[in-house]
């Protein structure tokens, strides 16, 4: 009871004091860490990677491509908390942590022999000045559009979130062979990004790089060299485009690079697809996709896969998130799944049945029937079962929004224990009894 009444106090004063001023103890935080834990990040290769999306899966793919050339690495993202071969799932439905632990993190991998860290780095985070005692020696940008500005109230102020993390970089203190900028050449604002001072400033991009997808993966060139991927989703040749960009300013060989990206593997809950299925004769997948753009790039994937019917799991967030993305979100799924269930997904201390028939309303307009082929469940548990037990030999059950996140956000600032995957198998559990 008290850490619950802690926990509403907490809230109270968030909603209450104006959030310019609260970021400032974070910038507290921030020093404070850095000198508690004796500045760990002056003693590593510290690698940002920021952007729109892909973050997370640039990060899990670059550690795999670092360790098979031999380095040992730590990283901290959205998905896990990783260091030097030692993996903990994020359970803190956050990015960027606050309060020294990312300062304590870079400490254990210093200690723990790493070479390199990946710090994924986001806006929010740099609102909260968790980047401002990290002596990054690279920022990466792997795309920008207008997505996730709820934070920031303007696309405008979001793109200067994102510069003002490569101005950082660029003036903190020169380390190793000075300071690189890695920016995706696809993006109208690259050049933005590349103004700045750097030592090295490198473009990657998509053109030309002989790009097919198969049912074994994704196969593209650049510079020659011909990469073959056991990945799914077109824009993950994006993602390792960046890879490969970074691994080579690191000096890794290009045969080491391929040979690592033949063997790659899928970061939790990004088109992971729940294995236990295959008994029954369908087939499900985890996604972490909650705006319009993954989301599409999720359906690229679907419709290679050319399942009998699509049988999809969504909501969308609330807190004061994106009120647009719910239509948005609607409309898409509603035109693309044979069968929709929309339910709770991170409501924060929004009303979900609110959220929830903001959704459904959309799906409606494309021609979807309530209790057909549109269903309301509130409960996301329920809502995961219900579509695995409707589930026949030749389908596809979509569970999107989450991922391998490990809580959901609810009202009063609680966050309860989660897990969309676990609950899939869960269920797959259940139809066996």
């Amino acid at each position: 009871m008290l850490e619950y009444n802690h926990m509403k106090i907490k809230h109270v004063i968030k909603k209450l004091v104006p959030k310019k001023l609260l970021n400032l103890r974070h910038l507290f935080w921030a020093w404070y860490g850095a000198f508690k834990y004796k500045y760990p990040s002056k003693e590593l290769m510290v690698i940002g990677i920021t952007g729109t999306s892909g973050k997370s899966s640039v990060i899990h793919f670059l550690r795999q491509v670092l360790e098979h050339a031999g380095y040992k690495v730590g990283s901290l993202s959205t998905v896990d908390f990783y260091v030097g071969g030692e993996e903990k799932l994020n359970d803190q439905k956050m990015t960027m942590l606050g309060k020294m632990k990312i300062q304590k993190y870079l400490r254990e991998m210093v200690d723990k022999k790493c070479d390199i860290a990946i710090v994924e780095t986001t806006s929010e985070g740099r609102l909260q000045y968790r980047h401002a005692c990290i002596n990054y020696d690279m920022m990466v940008l792997t795309n920008l559009y207008p997505e996730h500005i709820d934070s920031h109230g303007s696309f405008e102020h979001y793109k200067q979130a994102k510069l003002d993390i490569f101005k950082h970089v660029s003036k903190s203190k020169i380390k190793n062979n000075g300071k690189i900028a890695i920016v995706n050449g696809d993006s109208e604002y690259a050049d933005e990004f590349l103004q700045l001072h750097f030592d090295q400033k490198i473009k990657f991009d998509t053109k030309d790089k002989d790009i097919r997808v198969t049912k074994e993966g994704l196969h593209f060139e650049t510079h020659g060299y011909r990469f073959n991927a056991p990945l799914f989703g077109i824009h993950n040749v994006e993602n390792l485009l960046a890879v490969i960009t970074i691994a080579r300013s690191v000096d890794i060989s290009w045969q080491d690079i391929q040979n690592a990206i033949k063997k790659i593997k899928s970061a939790p809950g990004r088109i992971e697809f729940i294995s236990e299925t295959k008994e029954f004769g369908f087939q499900a997948i985890v996604d972490y996709a909650f705006e319009p753009k993954a989301m599409s790039a999720l359906y690229e994937v679907v419709d290679l896969l050319k399942p009998d019917r699509i049988i999809h799991v969504f909501g969308s967030t609330g807190g004061g998130r994106d009120r647009q993305r719910r239509f948005d979100l609607g409309k898409m799924i509603g035109e693309k799944a044979n069968i929709c269930i929309v339910t709770d997904e991170d409501p924060y201390d929004d009303d979900p049945m609110e959220i929830i028939n903001d959704v459904v309303g959309a799906v409606e307009k494309t021609g979807k029937v309530l209790e057909k082929d549109l269903f309301k469940v509130l409960d996301r548990k329920e809502a995961i079962i219900r579509a695995v037990k409707m589930a026949e030999e030749g389908d596809l059950v979509l569970v999107t929004g989450k991922g391998s996140e490990q809580g959901m956000c609810v009202a009063d600032g609680k966050m309860i224990e989660w897990d969309d995957r676990r609950i899939v198998r869960d269920a797959l559990q259940g139809i066996k009894k």
